[in-house]
């Protein structure tokens, strides 16, 4: 484990079940890979994508990504 990716899994670790209990149905694929830099994915309507760089974020800062990314403000 990166000493790097800490703050990710704690987001995980504090957020993951309460996010999946109040939203059963919105997908979140989390994937472990090694080499590569966190991002948050979205999938929109008609295929569109966007991302959104976890690297060096605080569990607060992610939070806030996944908000932002949700309502489209990314």
């Amino acid at each position: 484990r990166a000493a790097g990716s800490a703050l990710r899994r704690e987001f995980i670790e504090q957020h993951y079940v309460a996010l999946k209990e109040a939203n059963p149905g919105f997908p979140i694929l989390i994937r472990e890979c090694s080499g590569v830099q966190a991002k948050l994915w979205a999938r929109y309507e008609f295929g569109k994508e966007k991302s959104v760089s976890l690297h060096n974020l605080t569990v607060d800062e992610v939070a806030k990504a996944l908000e932002n990314i949700v309502k489209g403000k990314v």
